[in-house]
């Protein structure tokens, strides 16, 4: 199947949107809704099962994940967190808690908060089980539109060439679930979409027919 590229100016202004509206949120809003995303994420047959699930820590606006962190590890999971690279690659360190992670200042971008352990290689994220990731909005065929910076287009061509196959999951609020987002070629369609009101699943859960 051929895809056409996207129109770029429509895909920048979708995402613009998308950002706007996160930024209307209020800090009750954001606390309420994170709280409510971690219930349904934590619900999820693709993390119940994993060993290893390599997810973010939520900045800004985004989807809050650092309750679903602790939700994690309180489960026995092993947590991998991104590092970012020079390059906008991702190295990735394991969550120890809240007091394992460090703001870290990168040129040209936000502030983020960061694992301070030691660095286990961009290769880490192969042998998690489940891998949570960051968007803007996911479509009804489960083709995710990220931020643009293209560190998690780096991580799923990763997978793709070591032959990993964990649950792919998008963190996402309830009106970000979409009709259709623009696709590339290169995107890759995600297994489920956590929101605050539950979970859309594009696929069987991992392990079933």
């Amino acid at each position: 199947m051929v895809v056409n590229a996207p129109d770029p100016s429509a895909k920048a202004q979708l995402r613009r949107d998308l950002l706007a509206a996160r930024r209307a949120l209020s800090p009750d809003s954001l606390r309420t809704a994170a709280r409510a995303l971690s219930r349904s994420a934590l619900g999820l047959p693709e993390l119940a099962g994993a060993h290893t699930v390599a997810a973010y820590v939520s900045v800004g606006s985004e989807p809050g994940t650092r309750e679903l962190l602790d939700g994690l590890r309180t489960a026995g999971k092993r947590v991998l967190l991104p590092v970012l690279l020079p390059d906008n690659d991702l190295d990735w360190a394991e969550y120890e808690g809240p007091g394992s992670l460090a703001e870290a200042a990168h040129p040209g971008k936000m502030r983020l908060l960061e694992p301070a352990g030691p660095r286990l290689g961009p290769e880490a994220v192969t042998g998690a089980d489940a891998v949570l990731l960051p968007g803007l909005a996911v479509d009804r065929r489960g083709m995710r539109l990220g931020r643009g910076g293209g560190s998690y287009d780096r991580v799923l061509a990763r997978l793709e060439r070591a032959g990993a196959h964990p649950a792919l999951v998008v963190l996402l609020y309830d009106e970000e679930v979409v009709a259709r987002v623009p696709e590339e070629p290169h995107d890759h369609p995600v297994q489920a979409v956590a929101t605050p009101s539950g979970v859309v699943r594009f696929t069987s859960p991992a392990g079933g027919s």
